[in-house]
């Protein structure tokens, strides 16, 4: 009897200790338990950023906390990768959309500040953009056939505008032009209108990239193709890369991240949040309006994805002479 009796206390007192312990285990703060701040790299009133307005305003009504914009355009739009890399007390509160430079960046400087395969953790790819090859409306060139012939006979003379050297629009380009077996000329500036302008008054042969859709529209320009899985909708007239024989899907898709390090439930809260939201009408219309879908990657195919897209970048870019050495 006696050591059934010192049995029952043992457990008695183990009993109390469990609850004296519980408290504290509710205690901890759910996530999150403050304002989420997101970094846009770029300016207000842009498509990527009414886009993530409209996600994030979705997002905020799951995660009970709002989920705040942060623009912070320039620098090549890597400021909130730098940002994220900086932050010493990775707890979710700090996120960054992650556009396409993101990745080619680090491959083109010395002493790169970050290294997309280890300094982020990849909460959830969500979107792209329609990424495709225009001319001016009067343009010669019917067909994606008819400018690749013209390259082939006039090596290095045909020149396309894109809005950086490294970025998704020239590094497709190349492929493609590896593809076709030509030499085209990628000339840079500074932004998507800068690029529009150049192709419409002349001053470059092509535009590659995004943005001509609604000129398109309008009549002042003609895409030769579009690099999506499927036609878009608003211009069913328009082939994707696929069906003209090239085997290239590009959207230059792109997601957020938190920084390295963050906690797994504040990885499975955000990503869960974001991921529903994806489906929100007010999101989904926005998309509508910029012939733009969903493109949803969890947190472990969006890594993979940057890997692969990281092998891809490095290797069109040594190939251009353009790799940090």
């Amino acid at each position: 009897m006696k050591k059934n009796a010192r049995l029952n206390r043992r457990a008695a007192l183990a009993a109390g200790a469990g609850l004296l312990f519980a408290p504290a285990i509710q205690a901890q703060p759910r996530f999150p338990n403050r304002p989420v701040r997101m970094i846009v790299p770029f300016a207000p009133g842009g498509g990527t950023d009414l886009q993530m307005r409209a996600l994030c305003e979705a997002a905020s009504r799951r995660l009970g906390q709002p989920v705040v914009i942060e623009n912070r355009s320039g620098s090549g739009a890597i400021l909130g990768a730098l940002a994220l890399v900086n932050d010493r007390t990775p707890d979710g509160h700090l996120l960054s959309q992650m556009p396409s430079n993101v990745f080619s960046y680090p491959l083109t400087v010395r002493n790169a500040p970050y290294d997309p395969l280890t300094d982020f953790t990849w909460v959830m790819q969500m979107t792209g953009y329609v990424f495709g090859i225009a001319v001016k409306a009067d343009s010669p060139f019917r067909t994606l056939g008819d400018l690749m012939e013209h390259a082939k006979a006039n090596p290095g003379r045909v020149s396309y505008g894109t809005t950086s050297v490294g970025g998704v629009p020239h590094i497709t380009m190349e492929r493609i032009a590896e593809r076709f077996g030509v030499e085209l000329t990628n000339v840079p500036f500074r932004g998507g209108n800068e690029t529009l302008t150049a192709v419409l008054s002349n001053t470059v042969t092509v535009m590659v990239g995004s943005g001509w859709n609604e000129f398109v529209r309008q009549g002042q320009m003609r895409a030769l193709c579009h690099w999506g899985r499927q036609r878009l909708p608003s211009l069913p007239e328009v082939p994707t890369l696929r069906e003209l024989g090239v085997d290239i899907v590009q959207t230059g898709a792109y997601g957020f991240a938190a920084p390295k390090g963050l906690p797994a439930n504040a990885l499975t809260a955000l990503h869960e949040a974001f991921r529903d939201s994806l489906q929100d009408p007010g999101h989904l219309s926005v998309l509508a309006a910029a012939d733009m879908q969903v493109e949803y990657l969890g947190p472990e195919e969006y890594a993979a994805s940057v890997a692969q897209t990281m092998a891809q970048n490095r290797q069109v870019l040594g190939r251009l002479g353009l790799l940090a050495r």
